[in-house]
């Protein structure tokens, strides 16, 4: 099998030749360099070679730095998985593709179901990605992210570059892409990668960044009360306070005319009496 999942993210048709895709049949991903053949003992080049995981390889590849590792072990507890199996296509397929699990109808799958189950196994890691990063071990993973701001950095002027956090803006797939959310400012924004903007918001979920911070609390910045005022040749312009002045005056207004009204509807009572 051709591992591909991101294929074709980074717009180049070449990508399938890359050696980030194992030839078919494969299970495990070689990081080795490609003189390796030349050194004189081809009887133990295998040790060599560093055998790299499925979930390594993929969170290594360019746009996946949102992602942590998730441990196989969280993968292998079927009550993580509750509730997947019904939402991802070929999912035990899936399932053994992200373990590195021989599947023994493999050969059986054509050419187009490979390609599916690459697809499912990315949709179901991220599935998998959202509950996890919500465990000890899992904010353990991003909170190193974090310091090393994988997840990108605030891109308003007041916040100093402030490190972000992944954030999704719904937790049902495919209706939002991720965006970065700032903790000094307390607002969200796009991601400034276009390959990170295309991740699915819901491989992180609504409750992510809060919880986050609420766990680790001496990360959680003040506020910054800082906005930007606009002026013109210096001065501040006053439309606002121009429109809460006529709000006032508006409604001083109404409240003289109603008291005009009662009085007057006073005098006509005590003359009819």
């Amino acid at each position: 099998m051709r591992f591909s999942t991101r294929a074709g993210l980074d717009g180049d048709k070449n990508d399938k030749n890359d050696d980030r895709f194992p030839a078919s049949g494969s299970k495990k991903y070689l990081d080795h360099d490609s003189d390796s053949s030349d050194d004189g003992s081809s009887g133990n080049s295998s040790a060599d070679e560093d055998e790299q995981s499925w979930i390594s390889w993929f969170c290594s590849l360019k746009g996946n730095e949102f992602f942590c590792e998730v441990d196989e072990e969280y993968i292998q507890d079927d009550f993580n998985l509750s509730g997947l199996s019904s939402m991802v296509p070929y999912y035990d397929y899936a399932l053994d593709l992200i373990l590195d699990v021989e599947s023994p109808n493999d050969d059986m799958l054509t050419e187009q179901q490979h390609e599916l189950v690459e697809s499912a196994a990315e949709m179901l890691y991220g599935l998998i990605h959202a509950r996890y990063i919500l465990t000890s071990r899992g904010m353990v993973a991003m909170l190193e992210k974090y310091k090393q701001c994988h997840f990108g950095r605030c891109p308003r002027v007041y916040c100093n570059n402030h490190p972000c956090l992944p954030v999704g803006t719904s937790d049902v797939f495919r209706t939002a892409t991720v965006k970065i959310f700032c903790p000094k400012c307390e607002d969200i924004y796009f991601p400034r990668s276009k390959y990170q903007g295309n991740i699915d918001g819901a491989y992180y979920g609504t409750t992510f960044p809060h919880l986050f911070l609420m766990t680790y609390g001496y990360l959680k910045p003040q506020r910054c009360a800082t906005n930007y005022v606009p002026r013109i040749f210096g001065f501040k312009i006053r439309e606002k306070q121009l429109a809460a002045e006529s709000t006032k005056s508006g409604g001083a207004g109404g409240r003289s005319a109603g008291g005009a009204e009662a009085k007057e509807g006073g005098k006509a009572d005590n003359a009819g009496a």
